[in-house]
């Protein structure tokens, strides 16, 4: 029995002992980063979705995940239903296997083919339900920080500038590998544009988020929106910046040509109709957060020096659209702001 086989066994066994479903398939899904993921069918013909999780180690972290999915489903979002145990758990922990269970989303795609047509305000209706939903989680109340602290950016300067001496220090080099080289020469040449980008954003807000609220993790059926998925736990953070995760995905930017910047004010328009709360400073703030956030961050350049292991080529291929996209959006920072503050009038 090889060793995927075996987790299929695992699996198979755990659902029955502690879910009380007699699987009559289970099915490893390719999607997923940090977890295993299975499409299981039941003998009664009901479809589940399996997520195991790589040890016990995690549970600290993947148990308030699962619990602010449920806060978020409970006030009417999106979100997949998740099927307790016999026991009345989360998660299951307590054999060999760890792992969540959750209802399947037939004929439902990811966001990552880029979004177009009515998916924009669809998915901006969403975010703008789950962000007001959010914003009276326990955890923390919605407040207003320096626009600054969206990225840490003398952090990021520096890990730019070991990445440049890891690359630039290989005595043989790959094609990906020297273009990744020039890619952070690129982006710390940039650093002190950001800077000013930065200090210029007014207080913008911070509150409990989904986490990781990008085009992987929005579930589309046709032109609406089936699911919000993989939350993280708790923590507050700028909405700006989850706004932007999605509506600046650079799939979407490079794939939507012209229509790209209507799409993403279509989006914010929608977003503001289920959330009036949402402060005009925040949404505005959005291209430009979006842009920093990009340009700021080494992922996923750093991959293939931190975790060549994880470095696939369609990794390679986000890896470029994301420097292209990133640096398209800085030339078109005061075209794009122009248009969201007309379109938020």
């Amino acid at each position: 029995m090889t060793g995927s086989e075996e987790l299929v066994a695992l699996v198979a066994g755990t659902l029955s002992r502690a879910y009380g479903i007699q699987p009559a398939q289970v099915a490893q899904i390719p999607e997923g980063t940090n977890t295993r993921n299975f499409r299981v069918a039941d003998r009664d013909g009901c479809l589940w979705f399996a997520k195991v999780y790589p040890g016990h180690q995690l549970l600290e972290r993947e148990l308030p995940a699962v619990e602010l999915a449920e806060f978020a489903r409970e006030g009417g979002a999106p979100v997949p239903a998740v099927l307790r145990t016999r026991e009345g758990d989360l998660i299951e922990a307590r054999g060999r296997v760890v792992m969540s269970l959750w209802t399947y989303l037939p004929d439902a795609e990811t966001a990552e083919g880029a979004l177009a047509g009515e998916r924009w305000p669809a998915v901006g209706a969403t975010a703008g339900q789950l962000h007001r939903l959010l914003a009276d989680h326990p955890a923390a109340r919605p407040v207003q920080q320096p626009g600054a602290g969206v990225c840490d950016l003398p952090g990021n300067q520096a890990r730019f500038e070991r990445m440049i001496t890891s690359y630039g220090s290989r005595p043989e080099s790959g094609e990906f590998e020297r273009w990744a080289l020039e890619a952070c020469r690129e982006r710390l040449a940039v650093f002190g544009r950001l800077a000013k980008l930065l200090e210029a954003l007014p207080e913008l807000t911070v509150q409990i988020l989904h986490g990781d609220l990008a085009s992987p993790n929005v579930l589309l059926r046709g032109e609406k929106v089936a699911g919000i998925v993989d939350f993280q736990a708790p923590k507050a953070r700028y909405t700006a910046w989850e706004i932007a995760r999605i509506g600046c995905d650079p799939r979407s930017l490079l794939r939507g040509g012209e229509a790209w910047l209507p799409g993403l004010s279509r989006l914010l328009a929608a977003y503001r109709d289920v959330h009036p709360g949402a402060r005009w400073e925040d949404l505005l703030a959005v291209v430009v957060v979006g842009c920093v956030s990009m340009l700021a961050s080494t992922y996923p350049l750093a991959q293939h020096l931190d975790a060549p292991e994880e470095m696939t080529a369609p990794l390679e291929v986000y890896a470029r659209a994301r420097h292209e996209a990133a640096l398209m959006l800085l030339d078109r920072l005061d075209e794009a702001q122009e248009v969201l503050r007309d379109g938020l009038r």
